[in-house]
């Protein structure tokens, strides 16, 4: 039995949690949601799934993501809310009473972009912020940093978690990139109306960063696009939207709307991964529908 989840700071909550109520015999297999979208990821029966869509041969399931509902029967739960470990929590709650309650808070707000401008411009005086960003999913070879967040995070304090050597060098280079990549952020975006379009195609690697600082940087922008070439593979193209968490007036539910082009997500943030011969149709429709900024579903 193996515990199959993404590689996010949700992600690594629900890995946790399941630990501890479930017989685990297994390594955590970390998945990207358009591996599993694709069919790319091999599901074994037996196997719990958390933050990610849905599998036949899973023996558990728990999800949030609006573009992931089922209409069909399955073990485990689903609904939409804040972070996918806040399901994980609420089903096996007679175990846990409130034992982890505050973490699952945290979760949802770093899950649910429920953050101020002071957490975004300054995330170093926010420690679960500031770690949530440690967790970089486009770098597999960080497998081992998972595994050990998920065993301190589920049997030490905040306080010693950011104590850890690793930690806090992370950290440290997660302060020095945000810095840099604010600057990128201002020399590759654009602004279309109401939407800001950051477009890192021309940059390789494409830049890491905070990705809610583009709200912070145009807050005229009620929705942001951004695009970049897949790390893995320079032949597809991989294209985020999230509404601005400052200016709340995006009326486009971004995990519908990517559900057309190859992608998923929530009602406020949804990414897509697509062959680049489909960008030049694709990109220009997605940035037609966020400047109409009408209601898709």
């Amino acid at each position: 039995m193996r515990i199959v989840t993404r590689p996010d700071f949700d992600g690594i909550v629900c890995a946790m949690l399941l630990l501890k109520v479930e017989n685990i015999s297994d390594p955590i297999a970390w998945v990207h949601p358009g591996d599993m979208q694709n069919g790319r990821v091999d599901i074994h029966a037996g196997d719990i799934i958390a933050n990610l869509p849905f599998h036949k041969n899973c023996a558990l399931w728990f999800d949030h993501h609006y573009s992931n509902r089922l209409q069909d029967d399955f073990n485990g739960a689903f609904r939409i809310a804040p972070s996918a470990a806040r399901v994980v929590f609420e089903y096996y709650h007679d175990r846990f009473k409130d034992h982890y309650a505050g973490l699952i808070d945290m979760t949802d707000k770093i899950d649910s972009a429920d953050l101020t401008l002071d957490e975004v411009n300054f995330p170093e005086n926010y420690p679960y912020i500031l770690l949530s960003m440690t967790i970089n999913s486009r770098k597999m070879s960080d497998v081992p940093y998972w595994n050990r967040l998920v065993e301190r995070i589920g049997s030490s304090s905040i306080d010693d978690v950011m104590a850890d050597a690793e930690v806090r060098s992370r950290c440290r280079r997660v302060v020095q990139d945000n810095r840099a990549y604010a600057q990128h952020l201002r020399e590759h975006t654009r602004l279309e109306k109401h939407v800001a379009i950051t477009d890192f195609r021309s940059l390789s690697p494409a830049p890491e960063g905070n990705r809610f600082l583009a709200y912070a940087l145009f807050p005229e922008a009620v929705v942001s696009v951004k695009i970049r070439y897949d790390d893995e593979s320079a032949d597809r193209v991989i294209v985020s939207v999230g509404h601005s968490i400052f200016n709340r007036n995006c009326r486009v539910n971004a995990g519908a709307l990517l559900g057309r082009f190859e992608g998923g997500g929530h009602n406020g943030a949804a990414a897509c991964n697509f062959h680049v011969s489909k960008a030049d149709a694709y990109i220009p429709e997605i940035i037609d529908i966020l400047v109409k900024n009408e209601p898709n579903t």
